[in-house]
């Protein structure tokens, strides 16, 4: 039983293929016979921008004079530049964010990021997710090892609903041991396959857990099979966000719509993931309008409408974006930006010193860029999450969760 376990639970995760609105019956009728579910704390939402978003024109520095010089095709006229404190200021785009820094609610890091110097998408995305910037060999994520540094702290029992995910497959930062749920279309779900048909891997996990119990599910074999059949029939447009909230309507969008409803539903959410594509931003960036900025628009107004969407539920959440990494100060000869370094990350919650952008900035004269191309990074990201983490999660040793990082809590940004 063990073995098969352990097959089906891969790397610490059960793959739920689709998606679906988890009205507040399933909570009554999946868990009703099991242990009380744990009263809502702190939860930690992640937000992974693939591709490269370009820092340099989310977070403004307008006060740069060579900003304006090394991008006089898709800089932001600081006209039209959000001010945030005289100096960095917001695209445009990002009007959605603007009240909730000006309540406090919202802090940006700028020049953060990795110390490794990959340009790859693929290794950079690589050593975020799992926190171990340069090693290759690092198996689980880095907030699936915060999750098990957790459990050494506090016994308790969880729900399948503790570490989920909105995709194919659950992702880098949450592969590991504690078990993590990975929801993708809404169009179909299953366990551990596509389409409405149940797959050979669901009626395994249908026969293997029909008949036991298993602390992980928080409830019989059979009640979780049919938490999932529940999900496959509910229908995604039955949940109703708060009144006058609206999600913009795309895959982005949905996502976190369906991450506030999972989070209000009191499923025992601790952890959420999800990423938003379409930062690569090699040719016809576009300033104040184009590319970049439909993008900023979606963006902004998905997390606006989540964290408006979750009420008072709101301060219990601590919400980071972040990115592989950022874009060249210059443009280049086709209107757009090439890999870089450094990048601004966004903090948002309840609890958040907001209200401010945090980091030491580095400058964008020609002498103080990185390898004479790049933002330079002064904030190790693993700094930020460390906090996020330690904050929300609860999760102290740090170094079990990103060793090598020498993080220290005294010398947190304060920003959580």
């Amino acid at each position: 039983m063990q073995t098969n376990r352990r097959f089906f639970l891969r790397n610490g995760a059960l793959a739920l293929a689709g998606t679906a609105a988890i009205p507040s019956f399933l909570v009554r009728s999946v868990l009703a016979q099991a242990a009380p579910v744990v009263a809502p704390g702190k939860r930690l939402v992640v937000i992974f921008q693939r591709g490269a978003a370009d820092g340099l024109n989310v977070v403004v520095p307008y006060r740069e004079k060579n900003y304006y010089e090394m991008r006089p095709g898709i800089a932001i006229p600081q006209n039209q530049v959000l001010d945030l404190d005289g100096f960095f200021g917001l695209h445009p785009s990002l009007a959605p964010f603007k009240p909730l820094y000006d309540q406090g609610h919202l802090a940006i890091v700028h020049a953060a990021g990795s110390p490794d110097m990959s340009r790859s998408h693929f290794d950079a995305q690589d050593f975020m997710e799992s926190g171990t910037p340069g090693v290759k060999s690092t198996e689980d994520g880095w907030l699936n090892r915060a999750l098990q540094e957790e459990d050494l702290r506090h016994r308790q029992q969880h729900t399948a609903f503790r570490a989920l995910a909105f995709g194919s497959q659950v992702p880098r930062t949450l592969a590991g041991k504690v078990p993590a749920i990975a929801l993708s279309s809404v169009n179909s779900f299953a366990v551990g396959g596509h389409g409405p048909t149940p797959s050979p891997a669901a009626n395994a996990f249908q026969a293997m857990y029909g008949d036991t119990g298993d602390s992980i599910f928080h409830a019989t074999g059979e009640e979780t099979f049919e938490a999932v059949k529940m999900l496959h029939d509910a229908n995604p447009a039955q949940y109703k966000p708060s009144p006058g909230i609206e999600y913009p309507n795309n895959e982005f969008g949905n996502n976190m719509k369906q991450i506030a409803q999972l989070l209000k539903s009191n499923l025992g959410v601790e952890a959420a993931f999800t990423d938003v594509g379409g930062w690569d931003t090699h040719q016809n960036q576009g300033g104040v309008n184009g590319q970049l900025s439909d993008r900023l628009r979606e963006f902004s107004s998905a997390i606006a409408a989540f964290w408006q969407d979750m009420g008072d539920d709101a301060e219990n959440i601590t919400l980071v974006t972040m990115s592989e990494f950022g874009r060249t100060a210059r443009q280049n000869g086709t209107g757009g930006t090439d890999h870089g370094h450094a990048n601004a990350m966004f903090v948002l919650g309840g609890t958040v010193k907001g209200g401010k952008v945090y980091g030491r900035w580095p400058g964008l004269n020609n002498d103080q860029l990185n390898e004479g191309r790049d933002l330079a990074v002064t904030t190790d990201f693993r700094n930020v999450l460390g906090e996020a983490v330690a904050k929300s999660i609860g999760a102290k040793n740090l170094d079990s969760i990103f060793p090598g990082a020498q993080l220290r809590q005294d010398r947190f940004l304060r920003i959580v």
